[in-house]
């Protein structure tokens, strides 16, 4: 398996699985064409030094994730990262992939400096919760949202 960054030509691979669930399905636009926010928020993606959107390629995109590293003046100026829109295609749950992807992710957050990782998880994904818990992430903070 290989993890590397997101290319344009993933793009259409990376929003599949994004909208491969109930919850995904509601909150996503697979379409062809792909409408043209997805191609803007992956360039801004592309522009920022500080976030990379990561797939997991095995001859095809089977899983992705966007991890963010964010400077920070609590925890004595400690840098933190973001990680967000985790997914793995159904074919490959349970084959080790996203332990694999999360543990990539870590390592860059490690070499970057970062102090923590940090996520959010539907409540409506009880396996994303367990797998995150198997990972060794705690429930130390309530989590927050307001849609805009």
């Amino acid at each position: 398996m290989k993890f590397r960054d997101a290319t344009a030509d993933d793009l259409v691979h990376i929003v599949a699985l994004l909208a491969d669930d109930p919850i995904g399905r509601q909150r996503e636009r697979f379409e062809t064409p792909l409408p043209a926010c997805y191609r803007d928020a992956f360039q801004a993606i592309q522009d920022d030094p500080n976030t990379r959107l990561l797939v997991a390629d095995d001859g095809g995109v089977v899983g992705c994730l966007q991890i963010t590293m964010l400077p920070n003046i609590s925890h004595q100026g400690g840098w933190r990262a973001l990680i967000e829109g985790v997914r793995v295609a159904a074919r490959a749950r349970g084959s080790g992939l996203g332990r694999a992807m999360f543990e990539h992710a870590i390592g860059l957050a490690r070499d970057k400096g970062c102090r923590m990782v940090q996520l959010t998880t539907d409540r409506e994904r009880p396996d994303a919760l367990a797998f995150y818990e198997s990972l060794g992430f705690v429930h130390s903070h309530a989590g927050m949202k307001l849609p805009l």
